[in-house]
């Protein structure tokens, strides 16, 4: 496949290498094909103007995905350059003056949309009902196709924007989704077991806490108080929070459950304990214990039994199984990191910020507040 070279592109000014004033190729200089396929475009463009203009997402990323086949194509067939894509856009922007979205840069963008995917049946069910900047977010960011595609269905489901779309895709949420060690096919029952598990994630990011890990669970606690609204977000959709240190009377003893939510999907509480150390083996008890008090006293009726996460610092693996290997209580146990440099690719460990560039958020002087 032959390309146009950068020095054959036309320019305003001066030359230089780094930077140009481009000027599209003359009509006569393009292909013999090339005023047929610009014919065919905007007849294509004129009979989904009304939808697009309506704003019809669906038929906007539809259409720029036929573009993108159709500047595919002729690349591939007639060897179509960066001089033609200018002019096309110069062209069609002439034909469509009200209609954005046709610079050479985009024209780019829709030939890589549609060179990724191959499948219309995708682009429409999927893809097509994200919009267009979601799209480039995936082609900008991502390189394998199979993790574009779960991104993208991610945020159709979850309704995530754009930029956090983009933090997803950063902190590795792929890599981690469903990750997390836990008891839950020998506790639920199947199909239970299979949504609750997909729930919960291993190891947990707290990036917003800084750099510098709370040494005590009260720091960390504040600290996802503080920061409540990233703390959903990482905890994923559904979950809504219920209280802090709950109270529990149990025995002529007082007890606290550092956090309470209720995930609105699986109908269920879940009561989450944070441990600012390794895991041991009595943390699944205790957490155990606290379930059983919500499943008696707090559950309705209607409820589903509740789930336990036991967030720790660090774990065993092997200590963790056993530890949860006769517990009749479904509890997932993870671990929690400020940054994920074990878990980014090289690539990206060395963007990540320096314990040196980053200040500690927290200060272990707030005293949690009464409920």
């Amino acid at each position: 496949m032959s390309s146009d070279q950068p020095d054959q592109r036309k320019q305003r000014g001066k030359i230089d290498r780094t930077v140009s004033f481009p000027v599209p190729a003359e009509s006569i200089e393009m292909p013999d094909s090339y005023a047929i396929t610009l014919n065919e475009l905007k007849q294509r463009i004129g009979r989904e103007r009304l939808r697009v203009v309506l704003a019809s997402n669906s038929a906007m990323v539809l259409l720029y995905w036929e573009i993108g086949q159709h500047i595919l194509n002729k690349q591939q067939g007639e060897g179509w350059g960066a001089r033609v894509i200018d002019r096309l856009a110069h062209d069609l922007r002439l034909a469509f003056p009200d209609m954005k979205g046709f610079s050479p840069r985009n024209l780019k963008y829709m030939r890589s949309f549609a060179s990724t995917w191959t499948d219309q049946e995708i682009v429409q069910a999927v893809l097509a009902q994200l919009t267009w900047y979601h799209n480039i977010a995936l082609l900008e960011k991502l390189s394998d196709r199979e993790e574009r595609l779960w991104y993208a269905q991610q945020t159709l489901e979850y309704g995530w924007s754009r930029n956090i779309l983009a933090m997803q895709i950063e902190s590795r949420a792929i890599a981690r989704q469903g990750k997390a060690q836990n008891n839950f096919t020998a506790t639920l029952p199947p199909l239970d077991s299979d949504m609750a598990s997909q729930v919960f994630k291993d190891p947990y990011l707290f990036d917003f806490l800084g750099t510098d890990a709370p040494r005590r669970e009260k720091e960390l606690e504040q600290g996802l108080m503080d920061h409540i609204q990233k703390f959903l977000l990482e905890l994923g959709q559904g979950f809504a929070f219920v209280g802090r240190q709950v109270h529990l009377e149990l025995g002529e003893q007082d007890f606290y459950l550092d956090l309470l939510f209720y995930h609105l999907k699986l109908r269920r509480y879940v009561v989450i304990e944070l441990k600012a150390r390794e895991f041991t083996p009595g943390d699944g008890a205790q957490l155990g214990m606290y379930m059983t008090a919500v499943n008696r006293l707090l559950a309705h009726p209607d409820d589903q039994p509740a789930l336990g996460l036991l967030l720790v610092r660090k774990k065993n693996q092997i200590l963790v199984e056993y530890a949860l290997g006769n517990s009749s209580q479904p509890i997932s146990v993870a671990e929690w990191e400020t940054q994920l440099t074990r878990s980014l690719p090289e690539d990206l460990q060395a963007s990540l910020p320096s314990i040196a560039e980053i200040e500690a958020e927290l200060q272990g002087d707030m005293e949690p507040d009464d409920e």
